[in-house]
């Protein structure tokens, strides 16, 4: 007998602390709004104005809140409109993304009213527009848009009740609209039988989930969309937050710009003291359940992002310097390896110090570089490369468009032992798109590797290198209306061994390559700000590298009065065997924890490459390659050019980066005079700074 009223005590505590299990943490305040049958309601982005519509009210009701939505504060403004000419049971109200038009549902004549707003958000400047859906025999409800306004929602109590999905063919325009797809319940349940008489529904801000209301279950349903703002794949979430208790009747719902309040309107007719009604929730959204990242194709394409873009920094860091090493083996029999001509500025003391000991100011006007020469001094070179590609998506991830560009530094020299080894800087940026609704990273790194190239033969040769990348990434993780921030530091050890062995057939060089690259990559912890609801905080991440390739190249050189033109050609696949990742993260509101699992990136890669060398005899030296890679559902376009100009051992010409600014200069030496011409620009400011100076001196 007591095990029996043990469990059934059990039973009943269960069945009245349901909810306790969901992310609802507690009602908050009511507020009247003088506004019996209220229906619809809104917010100002910012949460600083609230709109209330209603059944036989005739007007749009405007609340200026002093603390963004908090109602306690707010107060009825002096704005308002009288829409009876054109709506009198208003059932609901949304605005378009900069609050400049007004659309108002209604059950009068069931039709959706378009306004313009001459000021936003203020809706005494409203005017009357156009009249949609009128005659279309639909029964409104409530309407909803997706995050750039391309679509749009109707709750549509017709028969059983359903939600239809319209297109629209521009932003906000509902002129063309076109019916995609409709929402009728689940394979056992009509929309009607799981909501009782529909009264109100919404979105999340990323489209994850929908919420509906009735005032037959006096129930919030929540339901989960497997493609944001897409009905294909809708799931119902349990049985739904009860409302009971606080709410008689419940109508039109809105959240919080970051998900952690929610309100719902009471359409009872006997209290108008309980018209507008405010929750807390321990999580941006969620009202039964927090939505979860590993499920939402943005938030896993973030994520994945930071894996592969630290990745393929590996190989757009070691590219340059092989580049260099086949540039030397194409060129093997000239004596001036300087391929470029920069000069170099730095105010930090610590890298103009490297840069003066590395990297002469002047690049060396020594033309007498001999690769034979055992006593050769150092070579100088550089490579600026941009590369564009894009990632498509996936049934669990967004696509992404990246974009990178860096500058690659480098000088080597030839010791006794008959073994090139030199030393290169890579400065680069990645900027990545991911998705469609703005989230975004934006990497930059700087990177030191250290190389060497020892012959084993006349043209065999092995080359090996070993780095490492210090790395910055600021983060946008923007889910529609509410965006996050967050910034990352990582740190990379990396390496390459290359073989490769070169045939020659009169003019015709057959080089086949075998290479390795390996590495690994620890990126911080970091934790992310500006929407405290949906805020997340990630754990250290450790992301393994190794990839194996085979390949080779194909080149050829003629000869010219004018110099040498060396067209060549490169083909390589690569296999990606490095072991999978993973990302642990939690919700920053209450510590719900996910885990993203097996972050790997294409087994199977193919990338070739084409371009040549041009050197003349009046000392231009130019490189250039065009390269493209390819795997499933990804590619990658990269474009690298090196020039360099050195009319006489009096005359040098040279580029020059400090800070924000790039700077061209021409010193030649004329009879007994120096004379230094000197321009700059600033391109990161909005009204940049130029000019153009002249120096001349003595040259003793």
């Amino acid at each position: 007998m007591k095990l029996i009223k043990k469990i059934t005590f059990i039973i009943i505590f269960l069945s009245l602390n349901f909810n306790a299990f969901g992310a609802v943490s507690g009602f908050v305040d009511s507020k009247g709004v003088t506004q019996k049958l209220a229906h619809g309601i809104t917010f100002k982005p910012d949460g600083t104005k609230m709109f209330v519509v209603g059944l036989s009210q005739n007007k749009i009701f405007e609340f200026d809140l002093s603390t963004a939505f908090d109602i306690s504060t707010a107060t009825k403004s002096s704005n308002e409109y009288l829409h009876v000419s054109e709506q009198i049971d208003a059932r609901d109200i949304k605005f378009n993304s900069d609050g400049t038009k007004l659309f108002l549902a209604g059950t009068d004549d069931q039709e959706i009213n378009e306004y313009n707003l001459s000021t936003a958000y203020d809706v005494s400047t409203s005017v009357h527009q156009n009249i949609y859906f009128n005659g279309d025999g639909l029964n409104f409800v409530a309407i909803a848009f997706n995050t750039d306004g391309t679509k749009l929602f109707i709750y549509d109590k017709t028969g059983n009740d359903s939600i239809k999905q319209y297109s629209l063919g521009s932003p906000f325009d509902l002129s063309n609209a076109v019916l995609q797809k409709q929402y009728r319940g689940t394979s056992s349940k009509t929309l009607r039988e799981i909501n009782g008489t529909p009264q109100g529904f919404a979105f999340s801000s990323d489209g994850s989930k929908m919420y509906v209301t009735g005032t037959g279950t006096q129930k919030i349903k929540e339901f989960t969309l497997s493609t944001p703002f897409d009905l294909s794949n809708v799931t119902l979430e349990s049985d739904g937050y009860d409302l009971s208790g606080q709410i008689d009747e419940p109508a039109g719902i809105a959240f919080s710009d970051d998900g952690l309040k929610l309100f719902i309107l009471d359409f009872e007719n006997n209290d108008a003291n309980r018209d507008v009604n405010e929750y807390d929730l321990t999580c941006g959204f969620g009202v039964i359940s927090c939505i979860d990242p590993t499920a939402n194709k943005d938030d896993v394409a973030s994520i994945e992002t930071q894996s592969e873009t630290t990745k393929k920094l590996i190989q757009h860091t070691t590219y340059p310097v092989l580049n260099r090493m086949e540039w030397l083996r194409r060129n093997s029999g000239r004596i001036n390896l300087t391929n470029q001509n920069i000069k170099f500025q730095f105010n930090n003391e610590i890298l103009n110090s490297l840069s003066d000991t590395l990297i002469p100011l002047y690049l060396s006007n020594d033309n007498s570089n001999d690769l034979n020469d055992q006593s050769s001094s150092w070579s100088f070179w550089s490579e600026g490369t941009i590369s564009i590609g894009k990632v498509g998506d996936d049934s669990a991830s967004s696509a992404k468009s990246i974009n990178t560009s860096a500058i690659t530094l480098g000088a080597d020299k030839k010791g006794e032992d008959n073994i090139m080894r030199g030393i290169a800087l890579r400065f680069g940026t990645d900027d990545i798109d991911v998705g469609t609704l703005g989230s975004a990273l934006d990497m930059s790194s700087f990177g030191l590797t250290f190389y060497s190239s020892k012959p084993k033969g006349d043209q065999r040769f092995t080359d090996s290198l070993l780095g490492m990348s210090f790395i910055n990434s600021n983060l946008i993780n923007n889910s529609g209306s509410a965006s996050t921030d967050g910034e990352r530091y990582g740190e990379q050890l990396y390496g390459s061994l290359s073989l490769r062995d070169t045939f020659s057939n009169k003019r015709l060089n057959f080089t086949p390559k075998l290479k390795i690259n390996y590495g690994i990559t620890h990126l911080g912890a970091y934790k992310e700000t500006g929407s405290t609801g949906l805020n997340l905080e990630y754990e250290d991440q450790y992301i393994g590298n190794f990839t194996s390739s085979l390949g080779t190249s194909l080149d050829n050189t003629y000869d010219f009065e004018v110099g040498s033109f060396i067209p060549y050609f490169d083909f390589e696949y690569y296999a990606d065997m490095s072991p999978a990742s993973k990302q642990k993260f939690s919700y920053v509101s209450n510590g719900e924890s996910f885990t993203l699992e097996n972050i790997e990136s294409s087994t199977h890669n193919f990338s070739s490459g084409i371009g040549f060398d041009f050197i003349s005899d009046n000392g231009l030296t130019l490189m250039t390659k065009y390269t493209r890679d390819q795997a499933q559902n990804h590619k990658n376009d990269s474009f690298i050019i090196a020039l360099d100009y050195r009319g006489s051992q009096r005359s040098s010409y040279a580029m020059s980066f400090q800070d924000s600014s790039a700077q061209l200069s021409h010193n030649k030496e004329l009879n007994d005079f120096k004379v230094n011409i000197d321009s700059h620009y600033d391109f990161f400011k909005d009204d940049p700074d130029y000019g153009v100076y002249l120096e001349i001196s003595n040259v003793n």
